[in-house]
């Protein structure tokens, strides 16, 4: 991706102490440990210190269990297919800070995060604030924002809805991906979880929600109307996105479409005439079957639609189902760190296996304690490796970047033991480097696969060794 690079024409003052960009880092890190602020008091007096950001920029949020951060990617992309200019706020990243924000899909540049973070960090320490890196970071992607004047924010909700710090922000249209439980969580913890996420629904505001689950989606409308918001039939198909993707990722687009055309269709004024290439609006009057004029005029001037977008649109977000077929062995990367997530990268490799059969597959998994070792687990484990010969590779999760530091990895000799009485080749390794070495070895150069997953902390691993240090 290319990096957003400050305006020349932009001249900032900024009081206080100057930080450069790896000291704004270091700052950030240490602010993780900040003890959380559920009910955002702290986020709102940042707020009116940086005078009110929120109430300055229209929005779309974006909460849930998983798939968040490919549905901001997508719905900014259409947004921005709209004419529009699209400010992204996702979370967490993989090597710098830098990734969570973006405008029009550029990540921001070096110079102006440390800007950005300078102002926003010494306004918070002027205001006696001690803030959390969430609400930071929060803060500063509203001022990135603002200074470059973009017509929407599509904003991720990374932990929980109505406690996150994102929260704050007066929006329209929201949506929910899903609400995937822990194995074995309560009933009552299934609906405080809801219970959180619908708290970013405020009066008027639209919700859609790709879940699945008919008790989840009666507790979100039935909890969504108690709040006053306006409730929109859930998504049930999935966008058209290239092989394999449809299948992984297309609810997620799917979802991204509804809010993108929701926003749009609230925003424009109600007598506008719509362009003609809008993807996500039809002028009033040709809904329906259309007249044999209005035939031959879109023969003449044939009009670029959804399904082409779709089909040519394609996920370039680092870590999210990311195949890096020019290596030898082929890699692929993702970040799936609950078993929900799971299941959705071990399906798309048996897509892959599918469409061109491996010739050896090796995955590595490093995962977090509490994440993925359960009983549903090895036998998801269990089932693919009847599909699908290969070997998995457990080895600790290393790197733990400061947002996860009170995380442990989990005990890779039992989950290796585990998975071996699955009747699955499995080999506990003591790292990472330890573990792609020998993956490599188990599979055909030209023609094999070497997968990662588990965590952010496997896939950094992956690039560490590679010497990249951002993308």
């Amino acid at each position: 991706m290319n990096s957003v690079q400050q305006p020349e024409s932009r001249k900032a003052v900024i009081l206080g102490k100057q930080r450069n960009y790896n000291d704004v880092v270091e700052y950030l890190n240490q602010h993780w440990a900040v003890a959380p602020d559920t009910s955002l008091e702290r986020m709102r007096k940042l707020d009116k210190a940086l005078d009110f950001l929120s109430q300055k920029i229209p929005s779309i949020l974006v909460a849930g269990t998983n798939g968040k951060s490919l549905t901001v990617h997508f719905a900014a992309k259409l947004l921005q297919e709209e004419g529009l200019s699209v400010g992204s706020l996702s979370a967490p990243h993989i090597l710098l800070y830098n990734e969570r924000l973006s405008l029009n899909n550029e990540t921001i540049s070096n110079k102006l995060f440390t800007e950005i973070a300078n102002k926003v960090i010494n306004t918070a320490e002027q205001a006696d604030i001690t803030a959390h890196s969430s609400e930071l970071l929060t803060a500063m992607a509203l001022q990135f924002f603002l200074e470059n004047k973009v017509d929407v924010a599509v904003m991720e909700l990374y932990k929980g809805g109505a406690s996150d710090p994102v929260n704050i922000m007066p929006s329209k249209v929201v949506t929910i991906t899903r609400v995937t439980p822990a194995e074995g969580e309560t009933d009552q913890a299934i609906a405080a979880s809801v219970k959180e996420m619908i708290g970013i629904v405020k009066k008027g505001t639209t919700i859609t929600c790709g879940d699945q689950n008919k008790a989840t989606l009666q507790l979100l409308q039935s909890m969504t109307e108690s709040q006053g918001g306006i409730w929109a039939m859930p998504i049930r198909k999935l966008a058209n996105l290239p092989y394999p993707f449809e299948q992984l990722h297309g609810r997620c687009a799917a979802l991204a479409e509804r809010i993108a055309q929701t926003f749009i269709n609230q925003t424009i004024q109600p007598n506008a005439t719509i362009v003609s290439d809008s993807l996500l609006c039809k002028p009033k009057g040709l809904r329906g079957r259309p007249t044999l004029e209005a035939k031959r005029h879109s023969e003449l001037n044939p009009k670029r639609t959804l399904e082409q977008f779709w089909k040519e649109t394609v996920n370039d977000l680092p870590g999210k189902f990311q195949l890096l077929d020019k290596e030898k062995p082929s890699i692929l990367l993702d970040t799936a760190s609950n078993l929900d997530a799971f299941k959705n990268f071990l399906l798309g490799t048996r897509l892959l296996h599918y469409q061109r059969p491996l010739k050896g597959l090796a995955i590595i998994i490093a995962a977090e304690q509490n994440t993925l070792e359960n009983e549903e687990f090895l036998k998801q484990v269990r089932y693919f490796f009847k599909k699908i010969s290969g070997h998995i590779f457990i080895c600790p999760a290393q790197d733990l970047d400061a947002e996860s530091q009170a995380a442990e990895s989990w005990n890779v000799e039992q989950v290796t033991n585990n998975i071996k009485t699955m009747k699955v080749k499995a080999r506990a390794c003591k790292n990472f480097e330890e573990a792609f070495d020998l993956a490599k070895k188990t599979v055909d150069e030209r023609h094999g696969l070497v997968a990662i997953t588990g965590s952010h902390a496997v896939v950094h691993a992956y690039w560490k060794l590679k010497g990249i240090k951002k993308f």
